[in-house]
């Protein structure tokens, strides 16, 4: 995936980044449990229409749910983008966000093994996706002292990449990113016993052909190979938000068995597809991730 661009920001890059600045800016007039609902409607109602984000779910839809009902798509058109706005409006609330999600239990069939690894200094994979709040599983056990870094893709735009990084840097640190440098970083971060947080959903050009909605998902393996190189445990956790919208539930699946690559990356897919599959609009159904 691509750094950010050396040059310039262009007129495209301010207007969009100005657009960005104005909404946050209008959400902090409000108390954190009406800002998140609000922020949710707004990009729901006001920016979905715009981006182009309602033609894309409806595609994606398409893909891989061919056969849902119409009234079930018309309601995931708005649902999905009220929840990307609520996640990006709460990563941009430092503290408070952090205090919501900091005493969440760990609950799941992998909470054991991953409070083992915390005890006993060992590495662990985070294997997640852009679903429900993406950053809540790591919030919450930064907050409790356990080493957590992460790898994030660099903006293209680099002046919404600027406050971007600061807002995901305030929830907690390090975070690597993906270029050499930061793979270097990573590495030296996971041997000596941390856990790394992997977002597994995006399409990559040169990853494995694997599948996901029945669909072929192109899928980096770099989760399976970093737990397999360094003795990692590879864990799916997600940060699942629930029915009042602003509270979530901590889920860590059970460890993934080591074997090879392409059957540990699919057993990931197939992990986060059934967890999509009972939350249908808490999945970033924006992105592209069928090419």
């Amino acid at each position: 995936m691509a750094l950010p661009r050396n040059s310039d920001p262009s007129l495209t890059d301010r207007l969009t980044d100005g657009a960005f600045r104005a909404l946050l800016a209008l959400m902090r007039l409000f108390p954190y449990h009406r800002r998140i609902p609000v922020a949710g409607w707004a990009v729901s109602r006001l920016v979905a229409p715009l981006a182009g984000y309602r033609r894309r779910v409806r595609d994606n839809l398409a893909l891989a749910c061919p056969d849902m009902p119409s009234a079930r798509i018309r309601h995931l058109l708005r649902a999905v983008p009220d929840n990307v706005g609520r996640t990006m409006v709460e990563l941009y609330c430092g503290q408070e966000f952090t205090d919501r999600v900091k005493d969440l239990p760990l609950t799941g069939p992998g909470a054991d093994a991953l409070e083992r690894a915390h005890r006993e200094g060992r590495p662990v994979i985070l294997a997640t996706g852009h679903f429900g709040n993406y950053d809540v599983a790591r919030a919450a056990l930064i907050a409790r002292g356990y080493r957590v870094g992460a790898l994030y893709k660099p903006m293209n735009n680099p002046l919404f990449n600027a406050h971007y990084l600061a807002a995901i840097s305030a929830i907690g640190t390090p975070l690597f990113a993906r270029g050499n440098r930061g793979l270097g970083e990573m590495v030296r971060f996971l041997k000596s016993g941390g856990m790394l947080g992997l977002l597994m959903d995006q399409h990559m050009a040169h990853g494995a052909p694997l599948t996901f909605f029945g669909q072929t998902a192109r899928t980096a393996t770099s989760a399976a190979d970093l737990a397999l190189k360094y003795g990692a445990e590879l864990i799916p956790v997600y940060g699942i938000r629930q029915a009042d919208g602003l509270s979530f539930t901590i889920v860590a699946e059970a460890p993934i068995a080591a074997s090879d690559p392409l059957t540990m990356t699919q057993a990931i897919n197939d992990s986060l597809e059934a967890q999509v599959r009972q939350n249908m609009d808490q999945w970033f159904w924006i992105h592209r991730r069928w090419k």
